[in-house]
């Protein structure tokens, strides 16, 4: 049998196809939902009163648990003022498709969740279990975390508030517990004409190490920094705008400086994973009995050695004499301020997502805000947490690319 040539006929023309373009949709009323926070310690609550009136203008509809802003200073009163609606039975407030919180889910929660709901909190890495993570894929759960949120400028907008918090009031703190009436060295912190200035070490140079500094210095105490990078070093000159004394981190020099000193701070970060121990046992017993020891970076386990979690309930505890105090939610101890912060960057996100649609069309054409989502719709997205784990990870971007 021979083989056929291909006929090309006059009559069949090819023609182009116009193009589609990504046309916007209309915007989409919202249902949000806060509960009231139960576990750890947490005072806060993920959006004020001013906030939440500014949302229902704008056509959403939010739901409160009773009484979840009363840690904060806020009153179902304000709240109903403010449009939204008091619930009193937990699980109504979980039927809403979008649940704002200011702890992370736990596990009292899981059956309350429902699928395909989306899920603004924050994520504990340290109290994280993998069961938790399994459940809220099974229900298709899109989870957005405070602590990856970044804005357009690519920095985390929440935990530099938090940061800030922190950094200011652990000058606040170590004032406290100097003092004779908590049992301190009777100590001004800072200093008065004619009486040399209290000693203050600050170990870490990011932003609540800056914030720590500023507090300290404004206060009068003379300040000494470690940090391992010498360029957060410079940036904490530049930015508090006079000579500092900045050292790397030489574990013999922080002795010798942590044996003079009034109040340490641990203010190291890490992006994923504990925190350096750089403050063995030792040094901390050659401290001087009743100066303070304030580990910010406990929550990450810690930068002393000596460190142990304390509540905002007993935050102290002694050891060679040196006050320690490891609360790990230290902005929940100034929750109005931090619930403003958290609220300052939530409600223009929120109103952005209504106006494009939800959540789905806002990732679309937001890109930075791809990285504060650990799980879309049930698929784990963040890798850190899937290594940590053993759960299958998913590109978040192939699965938006997919969808169009």
């Amino acid at each position: 049998m021979s083989q056929q040539k291909p006929r090309i006929s006059t009559s069949f023309s090819y023609e182009t196809l116009e193009e589609t373009l990504d046309i916007k949709s209309k915007g989409a009323a919202m249902h949000i939902g806060i509960p009231k926070e139960t576990a750890f310690q947490e005072n806060r609550i993920a959006l004020t009163p001013d906030a939440v009136s500014v949302l229902v203008s704008n056509g959403h509809q939010v739901m409160i648990e009773h009484n979840a802003g009363e840690a904060s200073h806020f009153r179902d009163k304000d709240y109903s003022e403010a449009g939204a609606r008091i619930v009193y039975n937990r699980e109504d407030v979980f039927k809403a498709p979008i649940l704002v919180k200011s702890a992370p889910v736990i596990e009292e929660d899981l059956p309350l969740l429902q699928l395909n709901q989306v899920i603004i909190s924050p994520i504990h890495l340290s109290v994280l279990k993998s069961e938790l993570l399994q459940k809220m894929m099974e229900k298709r759960i899109t989870g957005i975390s405070f602590e990856n949120l970044k804005d357009d400028s690519g920095t985390y907008p929440i935990v530099r508030s938090m940061s800030e918090i922190a950094g200011s009031a652990v000058m606040l703190i170590a004032a406290q517990y100097l003092s004779s009436a908590n049992h301190g060295k009777g100590v001004l912190l800072g200093g008065i004409s004619g009486i040399a200035p209290t000693k203050v070490i600050i170990i870490g140079a990011g932003i609540v190490g800056e914030y720590a500094a500023r507090a300290a210095l404004a206060l009068g105490a003379s300040v000494k920094v470690f940090d391992n990078s010498v360029y957060r070093l410079k940036r904490l000159q530049n930015n508090i705008g006079h000579r500092l004394w900045t050292s790397v981190i030489e574990p013999r020099m922080l002795s010798k400086q942590l044996k003079t000193c009034e109040v340490a701070v641990g203010a190291l970060g890490n992006e994923n994973g504990r925190t350096p121990m750089v403050v063995t046992e030792e040094m901390v017993s050659n401290m001087r009995p009743g100066s303070v020891i304030i580990d910010v970076s406990i929550d990450r386990g810690g930068c002393f050695e000596t460190s142990e979690i304390t509540s905002h309930g007993h935050p102290v505890f002694l050891k060679y004499g040196v006050i320690h105090y490891c609360v790990p939610n230290i902005p929940s101890g100034f929750s109005r301020t931090a619930s403003q912060a958290v609220s300052n960057v939530l409600m223009p996100l929120l109103l952005e997502a209504g106006d494009e649609g939800g959540f789905e069309k806002l990732i679309w054409h937001k890109i930075h805000l791809r990285g504060g989502i650990y799980m879309f719709k049930g698929h784990l997205t963040n890798f850190h947490l899937s290594e940590r784990f053993g759960l299958k990870f998913t590109d978040l971007n192939l699965i938006i690319a997919s969808q169009r």
